[in-house]
C-alpha cells in the first residue's frame, strides 16, 4: 500500500492510519521513505506507520550543519515528532536510520517504547571536519561524476542478494536511489563518516532487536552483532540473521522484518521502566 507524502513546516513524511501504537520508521542513505511500502502489507492493521523523508531527501528541509552528527538528526526527529503531538513512538531504523535511531533513543529515551535497527550501519568515527575515508569521498564523487540515476544503476545491485534472479527488488532500489540530491546526501554521508553505533547503543534503554540479512555485503553481519553486543542485557531482544537477504532486508524479507517488529513492539518495556545504565551486559 503506498502512502500519499505530506509536508510539515520542514519535514515531509507519509503515513498509514491507525488506531495503535506509532511506528516510526527512518530510512537509510540511498532511500527515501516509500522504502517502506512493502513492509505494510506484513504489519498489524492498527499499527500507525510514520515514514519520514530525513532531512535533505525528497521536500524535506536540509539541516544546517553541512556536517551533522546522528545527535542533530535526532534533534530534527524530536521536533519532528513535537511536531505531528507524538508522545511515546517505536522506531524502526534501517542502515544509516540505525544511527539516527539509535542516537534518538539515547538521547529521549522517554519518548522511545522500543528500538529495531536493521542492516546497522556502524559509521566510521571520522571527527566531524576530519578527512573522509576513501570509500566516503567516493559516494560523493561517484553521485557527482555520475548523476543520480546512472549512480543508483551502478550501486543498486549490491543491496540485493542474488539481483540477477530479484529484478523487481533492484528496481525498486534503484527507484529510491535514483532520488537523492545535494546537499542532503552530502549531510548524510559525512554524519555517516562520524557515527559510532556501537557507542549510541549503550546508551539505549528501550526494548531493542537487531536484524540483518546474512548476504548483507553493504552492512555486513558483524556491524549488526556489534550493535546488538553493545545494548544493555535488560533492554536486549532478538538478534536474527535471515538467510537468502541482502542490505535492502525491508524490501527483499519484509515478512522476516514485520514479524521481529511485532515481536520487540509487543515485548517493550512499559513506560517508566526503561532500563537504567550501567545494567549488567
Amino acid at each position: 500500500m503506498t502512502m500519499n507524502p505530506i509536508l510539515t513546516s520542514a519535514i515531509e513524511w507519509q503515513e498509514r492510519p491507525g488506531s495503535g501504537d506509532v511506528l516510526v520508521c527512518l530510512h537509510g542513505i540511498g532511500s527515501m521513505a516509500s522504502t517502506f511500502d512493502d513492509l505494510l502489507a506484513y504489519l498489524p492493521t492498527d499499527l500507525r506507520v510514520i515514514c519520514w523523508n530525513a532531512p535533505g531527501y525528497g521536500k524535506s528541509e536540509p539541516l544546517e550543519a553541512e556536517w551533522p552528527l546522528a545527535e542533530d538528526y535526532a534533534a530534527a526527529l524530536a521536533s519532528f515528532c513535537d511536531s505531528l503531538g507524538l508522545g511515546r513512538v517505536h522506531i524502526l531504523g534501517h542502515s544509516l536510520g540505525t544511527l539516527m535511531g539509535a542516537a534518538f533513543a539515547t538521547r529521549y529515551p522517554e519518548r522511545v517504547a522500543s528500538l529495531t535497527l536493521a542492516s546497522c550501519a556502524q559509521g566510521r568515527g571520522t571527527p566531524r571536519g576530519g578527512a573522509l575515508s576513501e570509500k566516503d569521498a567516493q559516494r560523493l564523487g561517484d553521485l557527482e561524476a555520475l548523476g543520480a540515476q546512472e549512480f543508483a544503476a551502478a550501486r543498486a545491485p549490491r543491496l540485493v542478494y542474488a539481483p540477477e534472479r530479484n529484478p523487481a527488488i533492484v528496481s525498486a532500489v534503484r527507484s529510491d536511489m535514483e532520488k537523492v540530491t545535494m546537499p542532503g546526501y552530502g549531510q548524510a554521508v559525512r554524519m555517516l563518516a562520524s557515527g559510532d553505533l556501537a557507542a549510541d547503543c549503550t546508551g539505549v534503554r528501550a526494548r531493542t532487536s537487531v536484524i540483518v540479512g546474512a548476504d548483507d555485503v553493504v552492512t555486513p553481519p558483524a556491524q549488526s552483532q556489534a550493535a546488538f553486543d553493545a545494548l544493555g542485557a535488560r533492554v536486549r531482544g532478538e538478534y536474527v540473521l535471515v538467510p537468502h537477504a541482502g542490505h535492502a532486508i525491508h524490501r527483499q524479507a519484509p515478512a522476516a522484518l514485520a514479524a521481529v517488529l511485532v515481536s520487540t513492539i509487543g515485548n517493550a518495556l512499559p513506560e517508566g521502566d526503561t532500563a537504567q545504565l550501567g545494567d549488567v551486559r
